[in-house]
């Protein structure tokens, strides 16, 4: 019970921090997330060596020191990620609607009178794509989010994330009825696809040569409900003046006549292609290839 309490107090005290940041000027805020980003790069070594060993993996022809200098540079937009994380939570709408830029069709959702599903892939500006799907156009958006385990973070991420009251969130842990219950009361699906959750629902998807564990919801789900699918890049200014939200042209034959891992290893080219335009903004800490197929060791290892 007191090891709890003094998390909660700690994780309390980082929210407030959190606050205070955001009403700073973005590019002020940006330097600081440089700053911190730095540092975590110097003692984050077990995220640094995930982050190391998965550039080594997707990147293998760039040389040892340039994938060296793309995960500082890496770092250094996690550390502005978080550090700005407060401004998309508290800032006022005008105050968004300045910072963020938005391309493409972006009521293209409100416009559709189907089922709808923007794909967003796990770049660093991701907060912000949630963002704009609710400042930019009228639909009413659904998705899922990561449960945290500390309670005062999970909070501030639900309520960071509703607080437009045009978007509902649901845990992976949910039953999955209450998304289907929000689609068809007219929802559109912010889906987030390029992450392992394990072998449940997922099959062995080439990503970038190797074999990583990938959802097939949203090829099943797109060709089931007969969904338009639109894809969303979401970007950090490299300025530190803002965002960049990119609307892309909806996949008109996506998933098409392909079986559903066909359809998933065309989703994962196009975010390797993504991740080739701005790679130093991918989720690189993340255990993409923590689920190994059978007789396989480890890459974190």
């Amino acid at each position: 019970m007191k090891g709890r309490l003094i998390s909660r107090w700690s994780a309390r005290s980082v929210m407030a921090l959190l606050w205070l940041l955001h009403l700073l000027p973005l590019p002020v805020l940006a330097a600081l997330g440089r700053g911190l980003g730095r540092v975590l790069h110097a003692v984050a070594h077990s995220r640094r060596r995930v982050a190391l060993r998965n550039v080594q993996r997707c990147l293998g022809s760039w040389d040892a020191s340039r994938q060296q200098d793309l995960v500082r540079e890496h770092f250094e937009y996690l550390g502005r990620s978080l550090l700005e994380r407060g401004v998309l939570w508290w800032g006022s709408p005008a105050r968004l609607r300045r910072l963020i830029q938005v391309e493409g069709e972006v009521d293209l959702a409100a416009r559709t009178p189907g089922h709808f599903m923007w794909v967003v892939p796990h770049f660093l500006a991701l907060e912000t794509a949630g963002v704009a799907t609710q400042l930019f156009q009228k639909r009413h958006v659904t998705a899922f989010y990561q449960r945290q385990t500390n309670p005062v973070f999970d909070d501030a991420i639900r309520q960071g994330r509703l607080r437009f009251g045009h978007a509902t969130v649901h845990t992976r842990h949910d039953n999955a009825l209450k998304l289907m219950r929000d689609l068809r009361q007219g929802a559109a699906f912010l889906n987030l696809p390029d992450m392992d959750f394990g072998l449940k629902d997922s099959a062995f998807v080439d990503f970038f040569g190797h074999s990583a564990a990938t959802l097939m919801a949203p090829a099943r789900m797109a060709r089931s409900m007969g969904m338009l699918v639109q894809p969303v890049l979401a970007l950090m200014r490299p300025d530190g003046r803002g965002y960049v939200v990119k609307f892309l042209p909806p996949w008109t034959d996506w998933p098409g006549q392909d079986d559903d891992v066909s359809a998933t290893r065309r989703l994962n080219a196009w975010i390797e292609q993504q991740v080739l335009a701005h790679p130093a903004q991918y989720l690189w800490v993340h255990k993409r290839f923590k689920t190994r197929p059978p007789g396989q060791d480890s890459f974190y290892d």
